[in-house]
């Protein structure tokens, strides 16, 4: 019945208290009132069945009940219509990396490296809605897969079609893959630019040094975060390749610049992590999520309709029915 409903001055219930006491008192009072006479028989006095009398208490029940809902009135019911307005302060435009190189179908993540980190980056975009994102590719070249957009149906499109392919040159060029990142960023308007570079090797392929393509994101304030994957040790990774295209894979030393990638981190105001499992994988997007906040200027506009006048409304007829049986049908039992 309350659904919806608050009540403002819910203080203001406390007066229900005083009910019981009315009714203590109308029962202690009535039996004050009420004569008694004593007769050895009634044989003499006509005797009605009249169901008035057991109806008088009605009168009181009526002056109760009116009373119940003033004070449910007094305490001013009301609903609550809340709209919400959100506009963002501060967006963030962010591109990310993704080292395509042969050595991301390793298995030491499941099912393997690059599979892993699509579905782990995909659950970072979905937690981005205000953002502008895009995605660069690099393996021994690199070339942007999509543009920075606030549409996240395109760049997650674009990211589950990501994967390994020959057309690509070998290797692992993270010099080209940050210069390609810092191109897309170095126009934007956003008050905060991101790249999260990721690579599972060393940088053994390009024309890019990646100490410049870090100078040049240090020159366009672009921060970048980046990302070490591959377990410790030894990795399942493609070795060879059969007559049918599929891989033959077997047990490499997994190899990575991680003093190139903490440098690049340093230098761009950035911070390095590294994934050896796909939880440790999830828990750094979680944290570069958190790091990464963009702020959000929320409105609310509240919208409130008393519902206190039926209850007085209905009180008062209450009262009035009262006063009407009082005077009409009861005149002679009152």
């Amino acid at each position: 019945m309350f659904e919806g409903i608050e009540f403002v001055n819910k203080e203001m219930f406390w007066l229900l208290l005083a009910l019981p006491l009315a009714m203590v008192w109308y029962v202690f009072k009535h039996n004050k009132q009420t004569a008694e006479l004593k007769i050895s028989s009634i044989k003499g006095f006509k005797i009605t069945n009249s169901w008035l009398p057991k109806l008088r208490h009605l009168l009181f029940s009526l002056r109760l009940l009116a009373l119940a809902l003033l004070i449910t009135a007094i305490a001013r019911p009301r609903t609550v219509d809340v709209s919400t307005k959100t506009k963002t302060t501060r967006g963030i435009d962010i591109v990310m990396a993704i080292d395509v190189s042969a050595s991301m179908l390793a298995k030491d993540l499941l099912p393997n490296r690059l599979e892993a980190l699509k579905k782990v980056a995909a659950q970072f975009i979905k937690g981005r809605p205000n953002d502008r994102i895009g995605l660069v590719e690099y393996a021994g070249e690199s070339y942007t897969k999509t543009p920075i957009t606030s549409d996240k149906a395109i760049v997650l499109r674009s990211l589950n079609d990501i994967k390994y392919n020959t057309i690509i040159e070998g290797g692992t060029a993270i010099g080209m893959g940050l210069a390609t990142s810092v191109n897309r960023l170095k126009d934007s308007k956003a008050k905060s630019k991101i790249i999260i570079l990721l690579t599972d090797g060393v940088n053994n392929s390009g024309f890019i040094d990646p100490k410049i393509a870090s100078e040049l994101a240090v020159e366009y304030g672009i921060k970048t975060y980046t990302i070490g994957l591959g377990t410790n040790g030894m990795a399942l990774s493609p070795s060879a390749i059969n007559p049918n295209g599929t891989f033959q894979y077997r047990r490499v030393q997994v190899e990575i610049d991680e003093v190139l990638l903490k440098e690049i981190a340093e230098v761009t105001g950035g911070k390095y992590f590294r994934a050896t499992d796909n939880k440790k994988l999830a828990e750094i997007y979680n944290e570069i999520n958190k790091l990464e906040k963009t702020e959000i200027e929320e409105f609310k506009f509240y919208n409130y309709e008393e519902k206190y006048r039926p209850l007085v409304f209905l009180a008062g007829l209450f009262l009035l029915f009262e006063l009407l049986l009082r005077f009409t049908i009861f005149r002679s039992f009152v």
